[in-house]
């Protein structure tokens, strides 16, 4: 027995957990149906995906939702997890679910997938015969995972970084990155039975003026981890900033760049896609501006040139969407999708030369860490800052780099903590912010960048 399949088993083991069939997964995986594999639809589709979030706890309602999004013309169905599940904590999620089961009330804020077991869960994922993507937010997916593909979720978001400081405080970080290399095989073993199971980063982040090179950079690390343990096919991504022209820029340097370093780790073959989300940060609390905002963000993904989008609804800033809410976003931005045609190539060749030297040099610096592993690389790259989250809670981020938005709303690189920022960028940065005002100012700028579209 190999030693990942003796971690396999012990994982599997959870008292909260029914008999895991390795055999019968197995199975399952190899014979599947082709439409449940995104990578199978990025393979062969002639358009932008659509999906959408969405989570209940129960199962009725999760299977309510679907109802909703198949109705819409969804391309792909999400399985957002609660927050207990995403913690690990599954005894309190097997209570919770019980409660709202009972109380037809929700007392969980997503789907308990490991409380429900992947047994009765494929039931319903079969049953729709659409690519499922999980949703999580999870340091320590590895029960979450397995339980995802025995169901028949063939797409897994997240990774070490990107599901660790945007949304925790203590968790290791050396921990999170072999967690996560577990993911990483567990997802390759499987791909090797039909078609790849797809990974996709978490591109938003702390959703809060994050640079693009920052993005990129993580981006990049969280596709080479994943390749380098042998998946397939892997989505980067990154969220709409604010400003259409760097939203442009940031897709094109960030797809060239990904197809770059994987071709330098002997990875040319693996399919790369680029995913684009529709706006993370505060919304507008009017439901009208909301659905603009929306609107817009679908004009860009089509500009980005983006292979999927992710939806946001205009209850954004009220609470957890409704069925109806979320069912309406996916409609309304296939409509937009299918009437944007012939939109114009825009090129800033300026803006892209100088994001791509910024990435390129942090990668190097992270490269020329004397660690002899790349996930160890990473760990000590983030920890000595030469990456930076901007507004990241987690202990071990500097939070040192400061960013501002200039007058044409592009994210500006301000102070650079210890990131290698060569000095040709980061005086291009600088040049284009007006810096003359005392800190009180700035600090209010900021403040006012933060809830720009609200």
């Amino acid at each position: 027995m190999s030693l990942l399949q003796e971690e396999r088993e012990i994982i599997l083991s959870n008292e909260y957990v029914d008999a895991f069939d390795f055999a019968e997964a197995t199975e399952f995986v190899t014979n599947a149906s082709k439409d449940l594999f995104i990578s199978h639809h990025f393979k062969n589709k002639s358009r932008m995906l659509v999906q959408p979030r969405g989570g209940f706890p129960t199962y009725r309602q999760q299977y309510a939702l679907y109802e909703s999004f198949v109705d819409a013309n969804v391309d792909v169905l999400p399985l957002t997890i609660d927050s207990n599940t995403r913690l690990n904590d599954y005894a309190t999620a097997k209570k919770m679910l019980r409660l709202s089961e009972e109380n037809d009330m929700d007392m969980l804020n997503g789907y308990p997938l490991v409380t429900h077991g992947y047994r009765t869960t494929r039931k319903m994922i079969t049953h729709f015969n659409k690519p499922v993507s999980l949703r999580h937010g999870t340091p320590d997916a590895r029960l979450l995972i397995e339980t995802a593909i025995a169901s028949g979720i063939f797409e897994i978001e997240g990774g070490p970084i990107t599901y660790l400081l945007p949304y925790s405080k203590n968790f290791p970080l050396d921990k999170a990155l072999l967690y996560w290399k577990y993911v990483e095989r567990v997802c390759a073993n499987y791909s090797r039975l039909n078609m790849p199971i797809n990974r996709e980063s978490f591109g938003p982040l702390t959703a809060t003026l994050v640079p693009p090179a920052i993005t990129i950079v993580i981006q990049l690390l969280e596709m080479l981890l994943s390749l380098e343990e042998g998946v397939e096919s892997f989505s980067v991504s990154f969220a709409q900033q604010g400003s259409m022209n760097q939203d442009i820029v940031t897709g094109a340097v960030l797809r060239k760049l990904a197809k770059h370093y994987a071709a330098e780790i002997d990875c040319a073959d693996a399919a790369i896609q680029l995913v684009y989300h529709q706006w993370m940060g505060a919304f507008p609390s009017k439901q009208d501006f909301a659905e603009q905002l929306i609107n817009l963000s679908t004009v860009i993904a089509s500009m980005v040139g983006a292979d999927k989008i992710i939806t946001k609804t205009r209850e954004e800033a009220t609470g957890i969407p409704t069925k109806e809410a979320n069912a309406k976003t996916v409609a309304d931005t296939q409509y937009c999708l299918g009437i944007l045609n012939g939109l114009p190539t825009i090129v800033d060749e300026q803006e892209e030369e100088i994001l791509t030297l910024e990435v390129q040099a942090v990668m190097e610096a992270v490269f020329n860490d004397p660690a002899d592993t790349l996930w160890r690389k990473v760990f000590n790259s983030i920890k000595n800052g030469i990456i930076d989250v901007p507004f990241s809670p987690h202990i071990i981020n500097q939070n040192a780099m400061i960013t501002i938005r200039d007058a044409s709303r592009n994210i500006r690189i301000i102070e650079r903590g210890n990131v290698p920022i060569p000095e040709r960028s980061y005086d291009y940065e600088r040049a284009q912010c007006d810096l003359s005002k005392d800190t009180t100012s700035i600090v209010n700028n900021i403040i006012r960048d933060i809830g720009i579209m609200q």
